[in-house]
Order: structure tokens, then C-alpha cells, then sequence
């Protein structure tokens, strides 16, 4: 993967977020494109080596589409800023936890995963593993490589409160009032490329499995 030359393309992409310059660029679009599939395919084989419960990865399913649905957003840029791919099971999104990873126009490189706007069951399944269970959601954050890479989940659209039927003293209240359950970690590639990417991802993903195996099991029952 030509990073750079991606970092350039979407930071003239971000100035210039219109179907003209898209068009006149999309040729090197196309190729970039290329390079972001094989590197996912790459990441995905890695990390089928230590988790094998994230099944057959099609790049092709698991990168993001660029364009952007603008029909109800405000924001009407046609085009997305950043390269993206989720590795996991498209076909059950909002049900099961998968890897994420995205590139972005500044340079940034976002990575990480577990489970992001959980369907309704799914989030209340969580929660009640969480307060039945408490131990085996200690011994996931406590695990030493993902303690160290992401220093535990992520703490984004929190309830202010704890939800119905949660009791306030509740061990680990904090991620009860939780509405997503993920961990993510930022690279600044501008300033610090690797020198194989791919590696870096799988090694992320690694750190993150203990997180990946909590999260099935709080959601098995609900999936079932």
C-alpha cells in the first residue's frame, strides 16, 4: 500500500470534496482502491491465524464504499475523506463484534473494534452478561497486551445514567452504561509509517482479542 500517495489523494479529495475532481482523479482512485483490497486481504489472513472465529473474508464486502448517502445529512460532500474496511461478518452488522480500520486524509490511521451500534437485544444481552458475569469482563480489560495497546473500551454516546433495570452499584457500571462496546487506537502514519502496515494492523487486532472473545459470548445467547 502506497500510503503516502493515499494520504495525498484523500487530502486533495478533502479540498476539493466534489464529482469533477473525483472524476478527473479517479483513475489514481482505482488504483489506490487495489492496493487498500490487497491490504486488507493481507490483514484478514493474519489475523485468521489467531482468531478463527471472524470466518471468510471477502475485501471486496469488507471495505466501505467512498461515496457518501447524503439524502438525509446535511452535509451533502458526495465523498467520504478516509479509505475504510470492517473485518468480521458484514451480514450480521449491529450482532456480532468484527475489526475496524480506516486511513484518513490526514494521515490518520484509527484502528481497532469490537461492537458498534448493537441492535436493541444485542446491547441488553451485554449488559446483562456484564452484571451476571463481572469477572470475565475484569479479566478482558485486565489482560496485559490489550490493557497496554488500548488501555480498555472506548467511552463514546454514554448513558448519563445507569439503564432500567441496572442497579447503580452494579460492578463495572460504567460499561453497562455503555451504547457501544469497542476499543480504538490512533497512529499518526504522516509523521510515523511502518514499515509493513499489515503486520502493525494483525499485532493491533491481536491485542484486541481478549476484548473479541468477551463480546461473543456476552452476545451468544442473544444471537442464538
Amino acid at each position: 500500500m502506497h500510503v503516502d500517495a493515499l494520504i495525498e489523494f484523500l487530502a486533495g479529495l478533502e479540498r476539493n470534496n466534489n464529482r469533477p475532481w473525483f472524476v478527473w482523479n479517479k483513475p489514481a482512485y482505482d488504483i489506490l482502491r487495489e492496493e487498500f483490497l490487497e491490504l486488507v486481504a493481507d490483514v484478514a489472513a493474519r489475523v485468521a491465524r489467531f482468531d478463527a472465529g471472524i470466518g471468510t473474508i471477502d475485501p471486496k464486502k469488507a471495505v466501505f464504499r467512498i461515496y457518501r448517502d447524503t439524502r438525509f445529512a446535511r452535509d451533502k460532500a458526495p465523498y467520504k475523506t478516509q479509505f475504510s474496511a470492517a473485518i468480521g461478518d458484514r451480514s450480521k452488522r449491529g450482532q456480532a463484534p468484527g475489526y475496524y480500520f480506516h486511513i484518513d486524509h490526514a494521515g490518520v490511521l484509527m484502528a481497532g473494534g469490537g461492537i458498534y451500534r448493537p441492535e436493541p437485544q444485542i446491547l441488553l444481552a451485554i449488559r446483562r452478561h456484564i452484571a451476571a458475569k463481572p469477572a470475565l469482563l475484569t479479566r478482558a480489560l485486565a489482560d496485559r497486551r490489550f490493557a497496554q495497546t488500548y488501555g480498555g473500551l472506548a467511552d463514546e454516546d454514554a448513558l448519563s445514567r445507569p439503564p432500567k433495570g441496572f442497579a447503580a452499584d452494579l460492578p463495572h457500571i460504567d460499561a453497562i452504561r455503555q451504547r457501544h462496546f469497542f476499543a480504538i487506537l490512533d497512529t499518526d502514519l504522516a509523521r510515523h509509517l511502518p514499515q509493513d502496515l499489515a503486520a502493525d494492523l494483525a499485532g493491533h487486532f491481536r491485542d484486541l482479542l481478549p476484548l473479541m472473545r468477551w463480546l461473543r459470548g456476552a452476545v451468544a445467547g442473544a444471537t442464538a
